[in-house]
C-alpha cells in the first residue's frame, strides 16, 4: 500500500492538483486499492488530524494577524523600520528586511507577510530605483522569516507532532534562528546593494519624527511581549494566547490607531476563515496520509535502517537536511513536518540531539523549500502579488538562497543557536 501511496502522490503532483487534495485523493486511492480498510477510515483519520485543542490556536493567529493588518499595523511598523536604515546605501532593502521581521512577530505567517509589508515596500523600492524582480526576491526571502520566528503556525503542529518539545519552547528557540536569517538577507542586500548601486531612501528623519513613530509602534510591537510573558508565566497556554492576541488586535485597531471599522470585520473574517480553511485541510489530509504510513510500517523500517548505519548525530543530522531539501522542493512545510517528523523525530532522540535543536533545523530547513524552484509555493504569491514574472523572480535567488543554507550549516552545527534561549528561561 505504501508504494501505490507514493506512485499516486508523485503522479498528482506531477498533474498539479494542489497539496491538501492530492495528499487526500492518494491516501483514498491507496486503501482502495489495498482493500482491507473501508474508505470511511481515511475520513475518520483526516477528521483526527485536526480534533486537537492546541490547534485551536492556528485560527485564532491568523485572524489577530488579519485585525493587525486592518489595523493599520503594516504602515505603522514599516515607517518604525525604515526610520533607523532608509538613509543607508540598500536601505529600502534593509527597511523591507525590518518591518517583515517585525510583522513575522504577529502574523507567523510567510504569505502574510508578502501581501501586506512586503508589497508595499516592493512598490517603494522599485520607485527608488531597485529593480524590481530584486525587490520580490528579497521580500520572498526574508518573508520565510514569518514561521521560524513566534507565534508561528508550523510550530504549533509541530509540536502536535512531537510530545517532547512544547510550544512554548519552540517560540522561544525560534527567535535566534530568526534573527540570523534577518542577518543573513540584510548581509545579502548590502552585498548586491554595492556591486549595483543601488541608493539610500534619503536623510534619516528628524529626532522628534522618529520617536512620534516608534511611539506609535510599541502598542504593534507589544503584542509578541504578551504573547511570549503569558506563556512563559503561565498565565495562559499556546491555545489561549491565541485568544488574547485576537481581543489584544481588535483593541489595538479600533481604539489605539483608530483605522479599524466595524464595516470592514466580515472580510478580516471571511479572509481568516478561508486560509484556516487551507491550512486545516493541509493538516487533515496529512493526518491521513500519515496514518497510512504508520499501519504500513514505514517510519519503524527508516528508523531500523538509519540505526543500523550507526550514524554520529552530527552526520544524521546533515543527511534530514539533504533529504528536507529535496523534500522541500515538492511539499509545503505543514505537510513535510506532519509526514516527516514523527518518522525523524524518535530517531534524533535516540542520537541525543536535543529535541528543540532538531525541531529548529527541520522547520528552517522545510521553510527554505517555500523558495525553492520549481514549487515553491511562496515564489508563486510574490510572483503574483508584486507583478513579476516567475523567471525573473527565480534569476535572483541564488544569492539568497546561499545565505539561507549558510545559516542553515550553522544552525546544525551549533545546538545552542536554538536551545540556548529556552533553556535559559526554564523551558525543556
Amino acid at each position: 500500500m505504501a508504494l501505490t501511496l507514493f506512485l499516486v502522490l508523485l503522479l498528482l503532483f506531477a498533474l498539479g492538483m494542489p497539496i491538501a487534495f492530492a495528499l487526500a485523493m492518494a491516501t483514498s486511492i491507496a486503501v482502495l486499492i489495498d482493500g482491507r480498510y473501508p474508505q470511511i477510515v481515511v475520513l475518520k483519520e483526516m477528521f483526527t488530524g485536526i480534533d486537537s485543542f492546541p490547534l485551536m490556536a492556528v485560527p485564532f493567529f491568523i485572524l489577530a494577524a488579519e485585525l493587525m493588518s486592518g489595523g493599520a499595523l503594516t504602515v505603522v511598523l514599516l515607517r518604525f523600520a525604515a526610520q533607523f536604515v532608509s538613509h543607508l546605501r540598500g536601505g529600502l532593502g534593509y527597511a523591507n528586511i525590518l518591518s517583515l521581521t517585525l510583522f513575522s512577530g504577529v502574523s507567523g505567517s510567510a504569505m502574510a507577510d508578502v501581501a501586506g509589508p512586503g508589497a508595499m515596500m516592493s512598490r517603494m523600492m522599485e520607485k527608488a530605483g531597485y529593480d524590481r524582480d530584486y525587490a520580490a526576491a528579497l521580500t520572498a526571502s526574508t518573508a520565510i522569516i514569518g514561521p521560524v520566528i513566534p507565534p508561528s503556525i508550523i510550530m504549533i503542529i509541530y509540536a502536535l507532532q512531537d510530545e517532547t518539545v512544547s510550544v512554548g519552547a519552540l517560540f522561544m528557540a525560534g527567535f535566534v534562528p530568526g534573527a540570523l536569517i534577518a542577518v543573513a538577507m540584510a548581509t545579502t542586500n548590502w552585498w548586491v546593494s554595492r556591486r549595483r548601486n543601488y541608493r539610500s531612501g534619503g536623510a534619516m528623519p528628524p529626532l522628534r519624527e522618529m520617536l512620534v513613530n516608534t511611539w506609535k509602534a510599541l502598542p504593534a510591537l507589544f503584542l509578541i511581549v504578551v504573547i511570549l510573558v503569558g506563556i512563559r508565566f503561565g498565565i495562559f497556554t499556546p491555545t489561549e494566547a491565541s485568544v488574547v492576541a485576537v481581543f489584544y488586535a481588535l483593541a489595538c485597531g479600533k481604539w489605539v490607531y483608530r483605522s479599524l471599522r466595524w464595516s470592514a470585520l466580515p472580510g478580516i473574517l471571511s479572509r481568516a476563515a478561508l486560509l484556516t480553511a487551507a491550512v486545516l485541510l493541509i493538516v487533515s489530509a496529512s493526518a491521513a496520509f500519515a496514518w497510512v504510513l504508520t499501519i504500513e510500517r514505514v517510519p519503524q523500517a527508516m528508523a531500523e535502517t538509519l540505526i543500523a548505519w550507526d550514524l554520529s548525530p552530527i552526520t544524521f543530522l546533515f543527511a534530514v537536511n539533504i533529504l528536507l531539501l529535496l523534500f522541500g522542493i515538492f511539499l509545503e512545510p505543514l505537510p513535510g513536518v506532519m509526514i516527516l517528523v514523527p518518522i525523524l523525530a524518535p530517531i534524533a532522540a535516540t542520537l541525543g540531539i536535543d529535541p528543540l535543536h532538531f525541531a529548529i533545523v527541520v522547520i528552517v530547513n522545510l521553510t527554505i523549500g517555500m523558495i525553492t524552484p520549481p514549487v515553491g509555493g511562496l515564489l508563486f504569491v510574490t510572483s503574483v502579488t508584486i507583478h513579476v514574472s516567475m523567471v525573473a523572480l527565480v534569476r535572483q535567488l541564488p544569492p539568497f538562497l546561499i545565505a539561507h543554507l549558510v545559516v542553515l550549516a550553522l544552525l546544525t552545527l551549533f545546538p545552542a543557536l536554538s536551545t540556548w534561549v529556552p533553556h535559559a528561561l526554564g523551558f525543556r
